[in-house]
């Protein structure tokens, strides 16, 4: 999670990742940004997103995207 963390922060600095839970529909991430965090996370974690994951409900928060992280990871 530390290294999620450090990624997320690092491609948006003025986000509170431990206290947002509507990054998406509060629309505090730009589709840019989810483009960078799932390029970002695809490389670190030595995961492939598919379309199917590429949803709201796995980007709204950290947490939602630690989740989606360890099940792809299995």
């Amino acid at each position: 999670m530390e290294e999620l963390m450090e990624i997320l922060e690092e491609i948006c600095p003025d986000v509170d990742f431990n206290q947002e839970k509507a990054l998406v529909d509060d629309k505090i991430l730009s589709s840019f940004d989810i483009l960078s965090i799932i390029s970002e996370i695809s490389d670190a974690f030595e995961i492939t997103l598919t379309p199917a994951e590429i949803i709201p409900v796995n980007f709204n928060s950290a947490e939602a995207l630690w989740n989606m992280i360890c099940r792809l990871k299995g």
